[in-house]
């Protein structure tokens, strides 16, 4: 069994792309198999195989503990952590090829606090892989672009593990792609992007930021993929394939 946790900001695309990838793999002809970690989500655009909210109950945590939406979704991302080996014994009995972890959408709540971690380095799989998704609509400007890549690598190291990026939702921002890649590839076209965007202290703040990332190896190359019609997807299973399989790729 692979792992692949899919991870992004709140409106990324996150559960979209989870159903697009296991499209892919099953039409492929993987035994794929979805996990959905978000307690509080109210509907999903697939039907999961094994299902936090089956034993997390974002309602009766909120009147057992008086607890408001937010305390509530905290609680219950961190009991998240309790339920590992239960999520675990149901994972294996499924014994998929890949098994897709569509992770909460408050990354804040999984990536930085204690269980989320814990859950990510205890789950036990062949191989593990991490999916961040960096919203396309929300980094067509240079400022943005850098301010996500500094997120994605501060969740990468807090999952340890390696982690692809993937830009969503290309369909709505086709005019933009070609610049945001040149973005990942090209410090002096970012750094001359930001300079039309901002001066003075910010201007600083910025490049200095996106200095120390480059110099940690952050500008990876994006994977365009369009959440709407699966778009890109090849390219995304390759990426995957050299991780988890060592190449071997699934045939199209």
């Amino acid at each position: 069994m692979k792992a692949i946790f899919v991870a992004g900001t709140a409106g990324a695309g996150k559960s979209l792309l989870t159903s697009k990838i296991h499209e892919y793999y099953t039409r492929n002809g993987a035994f794929t198999a979805i996990l959905n970690l978000d307690p509080g989500v109210i509907s999903l655009p697939y039907t999961p195989d094994i299902d936090i909210r089956d034993s997390i109950d974002i309602v009766s945590i909120m009147k057992q503990y008086d607890l408001g939406p937010n305390g509530a979704l905290m609680m219950a991302n961190d009991l998240i952590a309790s339920k590992l080996d239960e999520l675990q014994e149901e994972a294996d009995k499924i014994n998929p090829d890949y098994l897709i972890v569509d992770t909460p959408g408050q990354i804040e709540l999984f990536a930085y606090r204690t269980s989320g971690p814990y859950f990510v380095n205890n789950f036990m799989a062949d191989q593990k892989s991490a999916l961040f998704l960096y919203d396309g609509v929300l980094v067509t400007t240079a400022v943005n672009f850098v301010s996500m890549a500094l997120l994605a690598t501060s969740i990468r190291l807090r999952m340890g593990m390696p982690t692809i990026n993937v830009l969503t939702k290309t369909d709505l921002i086709a005019d933009k792609i070609s610049e945001i890649l040149r973005w990942t590839t090209n410090l002096k076209t970012l750094e001359n992007a930001i300079s039309a965007e901002a001066d003075g202290e910010t201007y600083v703040l910025v490049t200095n930021i996106l200095r120390s990332l480059n110099l940690s190896g952050f500008a990876q190359g994006l994977i365009p993929v369009s959440n709407a019609t699966g778009e890109g997807m090849v390219n995304l299973e390759g990426s995957l394939s050299r991780i988890l399989n060592q190449g071997e790729e699934i045939e199209d």
